[in-house]
């Protein structure tokens, strides 16, 4: 193996790697002292010139000049008569500089050198996606799906590096095949063996934020906020945005004309559902605006337990609490306070009985399941039909026709 397999492997390197010239020249010259100091203790005495550009190096050797009978270091110093054979003008204690052939160190001295390049360049190329990766937690990164396996997918990016997505980090109904690309945004960057190990997710709320950032120019440009966003990946989510330009409609800029701007983000997100609602600082105001589509009719609050008490007409609980207590637990969340939905009680509902007076009757599960579509008292469930009550909760025929004879019954005494 000459020099010039050397030039060409780590060509190659180079090509693969996008490694600047300056680290090129630093990697090469200290693989090579390396290699020198095996061979000869030491590579102080010794000037090692690369050409990049032609793909050829020089290594040259400094010894003095001694006295045939007065050499103690054949590396470092260099007999009279050897000197004057080099050039008759050499006289002791002069410096003779002559050239070092590379392929004269051996085949095992020259597979070493390839090693060890190729081992330095995969350390700064593992350090430089490492570092590329960490300033970009946070980002939207695009790349080709690699490999599909159980609990997570292979991605390159467009300079091959590996990054992985999760099976927890998916959208319940994503599903890719080799080949495809996707957008995910980065959002944990770890060294594992000295691997750089680089997270991707669809399911963080920052994902959201990106893609708004993406296709909304007001948010990237400044001119509207993101407050707050909470999702549950696939189903729904609630974004509270806010505008510091009285000139600008923070919620139809992001929604769009005709929800132009929107449906590209809710396509990339599998369907999800997304509310985009205005932000306040009057905390009633804002929870009412969090329950969107029910309209609230009173809000009670305690500060000291961060405790909302909402109440609505009897057509706008469900609606409030949404399906399976998605609609009010993101609610919660985007405000960040309990709340508890509660029908308007008329006055021929007095004499109602709230369901969990029932508790010794009926199991706590099927409560909970009734308070899910929004009944909280024996009176509003009973205005559902046996068939109603089917068609919104998971109750079986038997369990509902049971339900509704001990509220008849309650009434009847």
């Amino acid at each position: 193996m000459n020099e010039l397999n050397l030039f060409d492997t780590f060509s190659e390197f180079k090509e693969l790697k996008n490694i600047d010239r300056k680290t090129m020249m630093r990697i090469l010259e200290d693989a090579f002292r390396s290699v020198l100091i095996k061979q000869y203790e030491t590579d102080e005495n010794y000037d090692i010139i690369i050409n990049i550009d032609k793909g050829d190096f020089e290594i040259w050797r400094n010894r003095e000049v001694v006295a045939d009978d007065e050499i103690t270091e054949p590396n470092r110093q260099i007999t009279e008569t050897d000197a004057k054979a080099i050039d008759e003008d050499y006289e002791i204690g002069e410096e003779v500089t002559d050239e070092v052939k590379f392929s004269s160190f051996g085949r095992r001295a020259i597979l070493s050198l390839r090693q060890n390049l190729a081992a330095k360049i995969m350390d700064l190329e593992k350090g430089n996606v490492y570092t590329k990766y960490k300033d970009r937690i946070g980002d939207i990164v695009s790349g080709e799906v690699y490999q599909v396996w159980k609990k997570e997918i292979l991605i390159l990016d467009d300079d091959n590096n590996e990054l992985i997505l999760p099976k927890t980090e998916q959208i319940p109904s994503d599903y890719f095949r080799k080949g495809d690309n996707l957008r995910a945004v980065v959002s944990k960057v770890d060294l594992r063996n000295n691997n750089p190990l680089i997270i991707l997710s669809r399911t963080s709320p920052v994902f959201l934020e990106r893609l708004f950032e993406l296709d909304v120019p007001e948010i990237f440009d400044g001119l509207i906020t993101i407050k707050n966003i909470v999702r549950v990946p696939g189903e729904r989510a609630k974004v509270a945005v806010e505008s510091y330009d009285d000139r600008v409609d923070p919620v139809g800029a992001c929604v769009g004309m005709k929800g132009s701007r929107i449906h590209g983000i809710v396509r990339e997100l599998r369907n999800e559902n997304i509310d985009v609602i205005n932000y306040s600082n009057n905390v009633q105001l804002y929870i009412q605006r969090a329950l969107s589509p029910a309209k609230v009719s009173s809000i009670k609050i305690t500060e000291e337990t961060k405790q909302a008490d909402v109440y609505l007409e009897p057509d706008q609980v469900s609606m409030a609490i949404g399906k399976g207590g998605l609609n009010i637990k993101l609610a919660g969340e985007l405000t960040g306070y309990k709340i508890e939905a509660y029908r308007n009680i008329k006055d021929d509902e007095e004499d109602d009985v709230n369901l969990d007076e029932f508790a010794d009757e009926i199991d706590s599960w099927i409560i909970d399941a009734l308070k899910a579509i929004g009944c909280d008292t024996a009176k509003s469930v009973l205005e559902l039909s046996a068939e109603e009550l089917e068609k919104r909760t998971d109750l079986e025929v038997e369990t509902i026709e049971d339900l509704l004879k001990i509220f008849k019954e309650e009434f009847e005494e």
